[in-house]
């Protein structure tokens, strides 16, 4: 059986691993070693400033990285074996041991601020934590979920979509640039309320510095209350589809007086 000190120990390696991440894609001068895409007449075309493509290539990136931190700990490394399975990269240690890591990136929009991550799903295999729908494992089997975020700002001087060649590689702007790593458990960085749009995924916060050292709304609460308050949450849709006339409840405050423990503010 999996101990707390194995979670802990897992994420001090993981975050000493990210330490190390933005040189391996970055320049001397901060901007992204990838320039675009190469085709067999050396054409360069640049690439979109769009997070699931940048997320996907520093996915790509790393993997040596992944692999690397795998055997020097001694973790086996499994892959999501589809693109929309939870997690992207599972650790299993000696002792059985598993540890869900998920790749996400985000944008800077101010110097205190970023766009803000989606968190993975709270319907589905969140709920149901033996299910093996659209997960590696299933949920309840991990002894820890983890995000290993990558923060960046985009280069507005940098051309979208254009073609150059091959000769003009060191002087093609990235599109994206200045990368930071992180890495947390998921529910330290987690808001009470979903992701954008209407999709049922959690939301993160956006402020920087709460991102990267993890005092997230959950933060202090635990990783008990996490689970309880999401496992439960219900969209306004969701909540007629049971015949309620609204929610329970749809943030902290709310939750805690629906659960008759008090406010928490």
């Amino acid at each position: 059986m999996p101990t707390p000190d194995e979670a802990d120990r897992f994420l001090t390696q993981l975050q000493t691993e990210a330490s190390h991440f933005t040189h391996r894609i970055s320049t001397d001068d901060g901007g992204w070693v990838v320039k675009g895409f190469v085709d067999i007449f050396r054409n360069v075309y640049t690439i979109s400033a769009d997070t699931k493509v940048i997320s996907k290539l520093i996915e790509l990136m790393l993997f040596p990285a992944f692999v690397e931190f795998g055997e020097r700990h001694g973790y086996k490394l499994v892959l999501a074996s589809e693109q929309n399975h939870y997690p992207d990269l599972t650790f299993v240690s000696k002792s059985g041991a598993k540890f869900a890591v998920d790749l996400k990136s985000t944008y800077r929009v101010s110097k205190e601020t970023v766009s803000g991550l989606t968190l993975g799903a709270f319907t589905g295999y969140f709920r149901d934590r033996q299910s093996r729908k659209n997960t590696t494992f299933p949920y309840g089997d991990y002894a820890g979920h983890f995000v290993l975020g990558v923060i960046y700002s985009r280069d507005t001087k940098a051309d979208e979509f254009k073609k150059f060649t091959i000769d003009d590689l060191e002087s093609i702007p990235s599109v994206v640039k200045d990368f930071q790593f992180f890495a947390q458990p998921k529910y330290r960085i987690a808001l009470d309320r979903p992701g954008s749009g209407n999709t049922k995924n959690i939301g993160s916060v956006s402020n920087l510095t709460t991102l990267i050292e993890g005092k997230g709304s959950f933060a202090e609460l635990g990783e008990a209350v996490f689970d309880d308050y999401w496992m439960y949450y219900l969209t306004n849709d969701m909540a007629r589809a049971v015949e309620l006339p609204k929610p329970p409840y749809n943030n902290l405050k709310t939750y805690f007086q629906y659960k008759r423990l008090g406010d928490v503010s």
